[in-house]
């Protein structure tokens, strides 16, 4: 069994020391209650559970799979899911954020994000389960009529209920404006589905009484294309008059996926035979409502590549320590051993610290963005709130892109450490490999967050995201001019800041003339910006040192990492510079 123990100390750190969240929150409208102290509690029992019941479940899960049996169309998790799944409800975790006339405990979206880091890394498959009912929470919440709400949200908010996303078809992935589903009218308000959808997580599944899916589909009078597009709920179970589950709905999963990982949650094929469903939202704005989902599920995977990398980063660090292979090129540094461990070479500390800087810095980003969210809910006044939306519109693509591919690395980076022992699946660690895959694919690719990145938020709305972004890097910089502890990295920071700001200037102009071009700078211009995003959080966590109550070791591992990160992996931000501006010549078509 691979080890895990709840980050909490680096939780604190980056929540209260670096980003200031206690006092962000108990500013904003209904966070009177929101102090420290309560966050504190509250990650202390997330980091419990994790550890205790979802960490050991999480290689035996991966090992077993679920099951999917044909005669009755039904899927049963592993051994030790639905135990786990039982305690998460009755502890009231399913309702952390949602809001109290729901049943739900109104808490920061910021420690929902925190709190999710912990069950990702301890059970990731397990934690897809919860994940997609607090996206379809969100969808009923800002879209359904005040009786959905009733009827769906209460059950879900106890943990009585899941709910799914149903967006992919066969021949509909990324490009949902191609989707065949339909949606014929029914009766007493309600509407036939009939198609099929593919890749749906939690589609069928042992863990509750019922499931309520977010179908995308179209109704016989729509447009062609993405604008087409309406949606709708379909229940497992019909719903009957007194909120209970009633008789079996027409909707049933065709069969599981067989996957390179996270083995333990179903990925479903569904097919929907005339289901029962009801019209969530307008008419023909379904996608519009279904991105309320995919913005929140698109943070929640980035803090997955969070969550794996951070297991990785102990495994492999745990691993350096104990293991004895040859000894210390400037000679040997444990005489008394017959060999010294792998953290004398300098290599193998190189490996280790690239995971650190990027866990670490990783997580400041995710809360950061996440703290966003909170002020755009509940911010003091309407302009504080549009800041906070703009802010999180441009980090999303970054916190979901960048960090998936930096656990790709950070993964990598673990397996590489334990050498051909990282191979062994009894190791455990090669499962974090596996696992990490997915999340640069699912919720839209590294290339689509790029397009969102570049295309969207900052050529068609015009980058007040970044430039938002962009005036608090400025200012940090300023008020940290004479600090003799940040010198290393003001400098740095400021003049990537204004390249920044220069560059994207340059690169809009070059769209504008040719909009290959943007496809042709979109990942490069991604990476850059997620590298100088990361040294902005690491030039803050080592402002916030001097006023920390963190102890000494914690103090000079953070000074460490820091330097190495602006030392030895911002510096890619001039190769990723160099290919944007090498531009779309140098890609030709290809015959």
């Amino acid at each position: 069994m691979t080890l895990y123990k709840a980050p909490l100390d680096d939780q604190r750190f980056a929540l209260f020391d670096v980003l200031g969240a206690e006092a962000v929150l108990t500013k904003l409208q209904g966070g009177d209650g929101h102090t420290r102290d309560l966050l504190d509690a509250v990650l202390e029992e997330a980091g419990r559970l994790s550890e205790q019941v979802l960490a050991p479940t999480n290689a035996p899960g991966d090992e077993e799979g679920c099951h999917f049996d044909k005669a009755t169309r039904t899927v049963t998790t592993p051994k030790g899911f639905k135990e786990a799944f039982k305690q998460f409800a009755e502890g009231g975790w399913a309702g952390l954020t949602m809001a109290e006339e729901f049943g739900g405990q109104a808490l920061p979206s910021v420690l929902g994000i925190a709190t999710t880091e912990l069950f990702q890394s301890g059970n990731l498959s397990w934690s897809l389960y919860p994940l997609l009912s607090e996206g379809a929470c969100h969808a009923l919440e800002l879209h359904g009529t005040d009786e959905q709400k009733h009827t769906y949200l209460k059950p879900i908010v106890a943990g009585q209920w899941t709910g799914t996303m149903c967006l992919t078809e066969p021949q509909a992935g990324s490009d949902l404006g191609l989707l065949k589903t339909r949606a014929e009218p029914g009766e007493n308000g309600s509407y036939k589905i009939t198609g099929t959808k593919i890749f749906i997580s939690a589609g069928d599944h042992d863990l509750a009484e019922n499931i309520i899916h977010l179908v995308l589909a179209r109704l016989p009078d729509a447009p062609a294309g993405s604008r087409g597009i309406s949606m709708f709920i379909v229940s497992k179970f019909k719903v009957k008059a007194d909120g209970s589950p009633g008789e079996r709905n027409n909707v049933y999963a065709g069969a599981i996926e067989h996957k390179m990982g996270i083995r333990g949650s179903a990925t479903c094929v569904m097919n929907f035979d005339e289901a029962e469903g009801y019209l969530i939202g307008q008419p023909h704005k379904g996608l519009a409502a279904m991105f309320t989902m995919m913005n929140a599920a698109r943070l929640s995977v980035g803090v997955q590549g969070l969550a794996l990398a951070e297991r990785a980063l102990q495994n492999s660090d745990n691993y350096a320590r104990e293991r004895l292979q040859s000894r210390s090129l400037s000679g040997a540094k444990f005489p008394d051993k017959p060999a010294d461990n792998l953290l004398v070479q300098p290599d193998v500390r190189r490996m280790l610290l690239t995971q650190r800087a990027f866990v670490e810095g990783s997580r400041m980003l995710l809360l950061y963005a996440a703290l966003q969210t909170d002020v755009e809910a509940r911010g003091a006044d309407e302009a504080q709130q549009q800041k906070g939306s703009e802010l999180l519109a441009f980090l999303i693509p970054i916190a979901k892109g960048l960090v998936t591919e930096l656990a790709q690395e950070c993964t990598k980076e673990a397996l590489q450490v334990y050498g051909g022992h990282g191979f062994i699946v009894e190791n455990g660690v090669e499962q974090f490999v596996r696992d990490a895959r997915i999340i640069t694919l699912y919720e839209g690719t590294t290339g689509i967050q790029a397009a969102d990145l570049l295309g969207r938020k900052i050529l068609q709305l015009k980058g007040v995201g970044l430039q938002h972004f962009l005036a608090e890097i400025g200012t940090f910089c300023k008020q940290h001019a004479a600090d003799e502890a940040l010198k290393p990295y003001i400098g740095p920071l400021g003049a990537l800041a204004k390249e920044w700001g220069e560059l994207t200037l340059k690169l809009a102009q070059r769209i504008q003339s040719n909009p290959e071009e943007l496809g042709a700078a979109a990942n490069d211009y991604l990476y850059y910006s997620g590298y100088i995003t990361l040294a902005y959080f690491w030039a803050r966590a080592v402002a916030a040192l001097g006023q920390s109550t963190q102890q000494p070791a914690f103090k000079q591992a953070k000074r460490d990492t820091a330097a190495f990160y602006f030392a030895r992996l911002l510096p890619r931000t001039h190769v990723h510079k160099a290919a944007i501006e090498a531009g779309i010549g140098t890609i030709p078509a290809i015959a």
